[in-house]
């Protein structure tokens, strides 16, 4: 561990990245605890710990690493970046033009990076009226959200949270990693100091169940670091390749194809209903809607309807995310444009048959997992003493996490690799 640091360190080129990184996280911490002027943050910390409020800004408190929790300017984090992210590789697939700058390489990809900068303004402007107003709904005065006087404060958060976008891509230029996952990562970090202290200064008579989400958090780790790297070899002989004899290779396709995207996506569906419930409770003659809602499908309080919900809307949105961005059509085009061949399989349309009937199976089994650790947190705060903020992470912010760090490692080594290179030439 101490020769792989001095090796870091050695490297002057690697070293600067890692201190640019860490300093710009730095910044984005600083700027987590700058409250939107004129709230009153007092408020809001009475409202997120009330009932109503816990599951629907659960979320959102634990990306955002506290931004929530001080009423911040960056109170939306990087949610409309990602928004607009997904919009727009979505719309890759819908509408041929986008399609076709997509398979333009780099240049194409600065063009799509654009569309979704240029997306992310409207989308953050309108969220932020939205999430606004529904903090209004908590029955606590947050801030004034009567018209013109919620435009300043708009104007603050989609301030707060353009920069943050901005400073997601520095450090994806100047530092090491991806700039958006690591804004997320730190997010994610930054509350657990928070929930152990608060568990051990008050929580008596939990403190068992605490301890057994602990070693069953310790065991999904594991399971995620293994789920994470789990991918299935298809063998490929190229055979107008080589001196009279095929050359072999392999195509991995992921046990994980789809990532984070799909609890991204059941996560917003599921709580749409409580969000909802929460703008009409005001309303009388909506009293049976909301009770509905809240017995059946409250985050905070979670029926067995709303966890089996949300496990099938994961599967359902890992197979919905993998359909559009993974086309074996064009894989076993490549493949036979290129002299390839699957063993014992004719190339093109058999291939391709193939590769969708062996990312289904993946697609089946991944999505699977990702539905069983994104309800192991929900279970246990029916099942037991806990609550929603008693846990110190959820089961979508593990999977992050470990995305996060093991693709880390992976760019940290391909420096390291390079630099050592170099000296060698």
């Amino acid at each position: 561990m101490l020769t792989y640091l001095r090796q870091l360190w050695h490297s002057e080129e690697l070293r600067k990245r890692i201190l640019v990184t860490l300093g710009l996280l730095f910044v984005y911490r600083l700027v987590a605890h700058i409250t939107v002027p004129g709230a009153d943050p007092f408020a809001l910390k009475q409202f997120l710990d009330s009932r109503e409020a816990g599951g629907v800004m659960g979320v959102f408190a634990a990306l955002t690493g506290g931004a929530l929790d001080n009423f911040s300017v960056v109170l939306l984090g990087l949610s409309p970046y990602i928004n607009a992210s997904i919009i727009v590789q979505l719309c890759t697939v819908i509408f041929p033009k986008l399609e076709s700058i997509s398979k333009e390489g780099a240049q194409g990809q600065q063009t799509l990076n654009r569309y979704t900068r240029w997306l992310s303004l409207p989308l953050t402007f309108l969220q932020s009226y939205g999430f606004l107003v529904l903090l209004g709904r908590g029955g606590i005065e947050l801030i004034d959200t009567s018209f013109p006087e919620v435009l300043l404060p708009m104007l603050y958060v989609t301030t707060g949270s353009l920069f943050l976008m901005w400073l997601g891509e520095l450090i994806t230029e100047k530092g090491i990693g991806n700039g958006t996952s690591l804004i997320i990562f730190v997010g994610i970090i930054s509350g657990i100091p928070s929930s152990l202290s608060a568990m051990f200064i008050a929580g008596q008579g939990k403190m068992a169940a605490f301890y057994l989400f602990c070693i069953i958090s310790l065991a999904m780790l594991v399971a995620v670091v293994l789920f994470t790297d789990a991918h299935r070899l298809i063998p490929i002989t190229y055979a107008n390749q080589g001196a009279g004899r095929g050359v072999q290779a392999n195509i991995p396709i992921r046990l994980n194809q789809a990532g984070m995207i799909p609890i991204i996506f059941a996560i917003s569906l599921i709580t749409l209903p409580a969000i909802f419930a929460q703008f009409l409770q005001t309303a009388p003659r909506f009293g049976d809607v909301v009770r509905f809602i809240n017995t059946y499908l409250n985050p905070q309080s979670p029926s067995i309807p709303y966890i089996f919900g949300y496990f099938l809307l994961v599967i359902g949105f890992t197979y919905f995310y993998v359909s559009v961005t993974f086309k074996p059509d064009e894989l076993a085009d490549t493949i036979q444009k290129r002299g390839g061949f699957i063993p014992g399989i004719r190339p093109g349309r058999a291939t391709a048959e193939i590769l969708a009937k062996v990312s289904s199976r993946m697609n089946l089994w991944g999505g699977t997992f990702l539905g069983i650790v994104a309800i192991i947190p929900l279970i246990f705060t029916k099942y037991s003493t806990l609550s929603s903020q008693d846990l110190l992470i959820s089961g979508s912010g593990l999977i992050i996490l470990v995305g996060v760090v093991m693709e880390l490692i992976r760019q940290v080594n391909a420096q390291l690799l390079a630099h050592d290179y170099e000296k060698l030439v």
